[in-house]
């Protein structure tokens, strides 16, 4: 079989083209400016010092306990998403516990095919064992 047509092998020449240029400049500027975005997320209004998005409350927590230790008790002074941050709590794990409904198990079904089920029937006798 050939190697393909020669609108393919144009098509594969383009796109290696297209590759070894790299970006446009708009989309260098538009690369630089979300990352700037993303790495000034958090910003401790006291020092100035920048976490990324993805910085979990517990970090910025444990920023202001390590560098502003007279801020612990006000930790929103430094970062106004720790409004409402439990230190006790620092995932937020025993909250959505608290929140959470408990499940009820449900009732076995008298014909169910689970092993409990098929146990218990087969120990419950009916009338006399035959010998």
């Amino acid at each position: 079989m050939g190697k393909g047509s020669n609108v393919q092998k144009a098509n594969a020449a383009r796109e290696r083209n297209q590759k070894k240029l790299g970006k446009t400049d708009e989309e260098r500027r538009a690369a630089s400016d979300k990352a700037k975005k993303d790495s000034a997320a958090y910003m401790c209004k006291i020092c100035r010092q920048t976490f990324m998005v993805n910085a979990k409350a517990s970090l910025l927590y444990l920023h202001v306990t390590a560098k502003h230790d007279d801020k612990k008790d006000n930790p929103t002074e430094c970062f106004d998403s720790l409004a409402g941050f439990d230190p006790a709590d620092p995932d937020g794990k025993k909250a959505v516990c608290a929140k959470a409904p408990v499940k009820k198990k449900k009732a076995a079904n008298k014909g169910g095919d689970d092993l409990l089920s098929l146990l218990d029937a087969g120990l419950k006798t009916k009338g006399k064992k035959k010998k």
